[in-house]
């Protein structure tokens, strides 16, 4: 029976991004790919699509969603996610953002609609929440999403408690002015791990010379390669599945492998990754640029 609501649920998020809801034609067809919801590790669940994450972080006290998808039927699929878990969506307490692009961000209004939840943001993408579009000068231009009412802008450092959850926010600047790296511990197995939700560190179409509205880009960047390094992460559990290759861990769990997400050396490797691509990057752009 609960096998059977779960592939309903399923179905019911899948026909949310049938012909008339709404989305983008450009997407990557896994973003919108429906995926069964599962635990990873400690009171953590992976409740988003096959391509782009969303984290259920449960407390006695209620829940923290991380992320919302890319629209209004993204965020269906999510709540369908939550559900087939058996929770309830009115649990959902906090609403945050990794950051503020559309298929982080294009979600959380509908969430926040149906949860009653508080959207908590980071002061500098809390603008771009608000508005429905991310700033910055950026190759791929200036996708909009969904406004959504922020409830409560932070800094760096920032903790959010809720029951004997704590998570703690990182300001990680660079992808977006306001890019928010999110920390917190768990016990899993008798086993205390650092998890860690890394904002994106790619460059994603931003211009890295002669950025107007974003002049300090590229200090940025390279302040967040630091930060990232030097956070300690048992466990790392990125915005887009390839970040962290979240199919191929889960595949190893449903095979036996309980320790399948864990890793103290990730998050260093995929800070050192993408500081090789940003350095790349912005030597093509410094070429380009010379007369």
């Amino acid at each position: 029976m609960k096998r059977a609501a779960s592939i309903l649920l399923a179905i019911v998020a899948l026909a949310a991004f049938a012909p008339g809801a709404t989305a983008f034609a450009a997407d990557p067809a896994n973003w919108s790919k429906p995926i069964r919801p599962y635990r990873v590790v400690g009171n953590i669940y992976y409740v988003g699509s096959e391509g782009l994450s969303a984290w259920l972080i449960s407390s006695s006290e209620g829940h923290v969603l991380l992320d919302s998808g890319p629209s209004p039927a993204g965020a269906k699929l999510i709540e369908a996610n939550i559900q087939a878990l058996g929770f309830k969506l009115s649990d959902v307490k906090v609403l945050i953002n990794s950051h503020a692009h559309f298929d982080h961000a294009g979600g959380l209004a509908q969430l926040k609609a149906d949860t009653g939840a508080k959207v908590w943001a980071s002061r500098p993408d809390e603008p771009a929440l608000k508005k429905g579009q991310h700033f910055g000068d950026n190759d791929n231009g200036l996708t909009a999403f969904a406004p959504v009412k922020v409830d409560k802008g932070f800094g760096d450092g920032q903790k959010l408690k809720l029951g004997e959850t704590t998570l703690v926010a990182h300001l990680t600047p660079g992808h977006t002015i306001g890019c928010t790296t999110w920390t917190t511990q768990v016990v899993d197995r008798d086993r205390p791990l650092n998890v860690t939700f890394p904002c994106s560190a790619s460059v994603a179409g931003n211009v890295l010379v002669g950025n107007k509205t974003y002049r300090t880009i590229v200090a940025d960047y390279r302040a967040t390669f630091a930060t990232l390094k030097a956070l300690p992460t048992d466990v790392m559990l990125p915005a887009h599945e390839e970040q962290g290759h979240l199919l191929d861990k889960r595949r190893k769990m449903l095979a036996g492998d309980v320790n399948a997400f864990i890793d103290p050396t990730e998050l260093a490797r995929y800070a050192a990754t993408s500081e090789e691509a940003f350095d790349k990057e912005l030597a093509r752009q410094q070429s380009a640029r010379k007369p």
